[in-house]
């Protein structure tokens, strides 16, 4: 099946064709790891993931590297504010950005390279920058110099102007031109620094990515992805930096952006209050349904947050696990199920995953409609098929909807007391205590069904986005 993907570079959907099919490469920029990621960072996680997944279905091998950011201005600051020393800072928020993203689904890249352990590749690709004339080194910083790259700008398809404009906050008077970004800058005795031709000091951001990158994948990568607010200035220098180090070859093949999240229509912000954490939502909400909801919009649009998003996404994964639970005795094997053709079609399609979720409802339709057994085990097969490639569906379904709006699992055996208790209750016709039974599950949001197979029970959809 071929895989089509916009291209920012271009502008345009486009068939994908890797350099090499035996070898697929990508790379995603990862965190700064100075405090908890917002649920915004992890959407690139999500997405670009679930590409991978995609792209290791497609072709043999896939080398996928996402970095982690743990040299910066923020970080220092971080560490300064803290009392601490930086390695404390940028440990703890990686291994927390690696449990909060495990929680979501998100597999593990390939490679995790970190900007600490590359300081040797960024200050060769310095010296070679400034060598081939499209860097130079000013008053301990080392700087690249942007005439000298005349497609500048290309990809963010921003004018000269604008690109002033911007760097107006990096304006200083050993800069040829305002919109000269830093490569090299000097440390302080109280800030991280290592040896470099130009004296102690470290690297800015933008080099560290093209050195990482270079390291582990090549000079020339296949996809390059991350969030649409990367795109200037942090990608445009990557693709200047990069293309002039590696004597004018190609850096990114295609670049793929995501859209941003804004809250109730709103943009996330500090200022605004509503900056979403990623660790405290996993505390309050299952992970799947926060992973439904980073996948629900297609990835290059915009994704507006609310609790009534929320409550929606949960109502729909109980749609499709409720099924599930309605066919728990349908044996479908202890092979893995396949994917659906049509799922994986939609996926192909610039990852299109509100088509895929289309799909998947459909497949639900078709699993509760089925009336013969070997339906019922095809539709069942399908329909956990489809979510095994999007990382949804694969939870007990009666473990699904015993949990708290956290995710964690209800005391079963304590609603089961009181179920019990209800069931003599009603035999002995003590309807009083019956119903102060539902009255006291209903306080903790648990919802009971009575039906022909007995009575079940689960947390109210309306208590997951609370």
């Amino acid at each position: 099946m071929s895989l089509r993907l916009y291209n920012t570079l271009n502008r345009g959907i486009e068939d994908f064709a890797p350099d090499d099919p035996k070898r697929v490469t990508m790379y995603v920029c990862g965190p700064t790891v100075y405090n908890y990621i917002h649920i915004g960072n992890a959407r690139p996680a999500v997405v670009f993931g679930l590409l991978a997944r995609l792209l290791r279905r497609l072709y043999p091998q896939v080398v996928y590297a996402r970095n982690i950011t743990d040299v910066d201005d923020k970080i220092n600051a971080a560490a300064q504010a803290a009392g601490v020393p930086i390695g404390e800072i940028t440990t703890r928020y990686a291994e927390a950005y690696f449990d909060d993203v495990a929680r979501l689904g998100v597999d593990p890249p390939d490679v995790i390279p970190y900007a600490t352990a590359h300081i040797g590749e960024i200050v060769a690709m310095c010296v070679r920058l400034i060598e081939r004339g499209h860097a130079y080194a000013a008053e301990g910083h080392v700087l690249f110099d942007v005439a000298s790259f005349p497609d500048y700008g290309r990809l963010s398809g921003r004018s000269t102007e604008d690109m002033i404009a911007g760097a107006r906050v990096e304006v200083a008077p050993y800069k040829r031109n305002p919109a000269d970004f830093v490569l090299w800058k000097p440390s302080s005795d109280e800030l991280p620094g290592w040896d470099s031709p130009w004296g102690r000091g470290r690297p800015g951001w933008h080099i560290e990515c093209s050195a990482m990158a270079a390291a582990h994948l090549g000079e020339t990568i296949d996809i390059h992805a991350g969030g649409n607010d990367l795109m200037f200035p942090h990608h445009e220098n990557e693709v200047a930096q990069s293309t002039c180090a590696h004597g004018g070859r190609t850096f990114a093949r295609f670049w793929l952006h995501n859209g941003m999240l804004t809250f109730d229509g709103r943009k996330m912000s500090k200022s605004l209050g509503n900056v979403l954490v990623l660790h405290d939502l996993l505390e309050r909400h299952p992970a799947e349904v926060l992973r439904f909801l980073l996948l629900r919009a297609h990835y290059r649009q915009p994704l507006d947050w609310s609790e009534s998003t929320l409550a929606q996404a949960r109502a729909t994964l109980d749609g499709w696990y409720g099924v599930l639970r309605d066919r728990a005795d349908v044996d479908i094997g202890s092979s893995e199920p396949d994917v659906p053709t049509a799922v994986e079609a939609a996926l192909c399609d610039d990852l299109n995953t509100p088509e895929a979720f289309a799909v998947v409802a459909g497949l639900a339709d078709a699993a509760r409609r089925a009336s013969t057994p070997d339906d019922r085990r095809a539709t069942k097969a399908a329909l956990l098929g489809a979510g095994r490639l999007l990382g949804l569906l694969q939870q007990d379904p009666e473990a699904w909807f015993q949990q708290s709006t956290a995710g964690d699992a209800i005391d079963a055996a304590w609603v089961q007391g009181l179920l019990d208790e209800r069931v003599a209750a009603r035999k002995a016709k003590d309807f009083a205590r019956a119903d102060a039974i539902r009255e006291e599950l209903a306080a903790r949001h648990i919802v009971i069904e009575d039906g022909a197979q007995g009575t079940r029970w689960k947390v109210a959809a309306a208590a997951a986005a609370n």
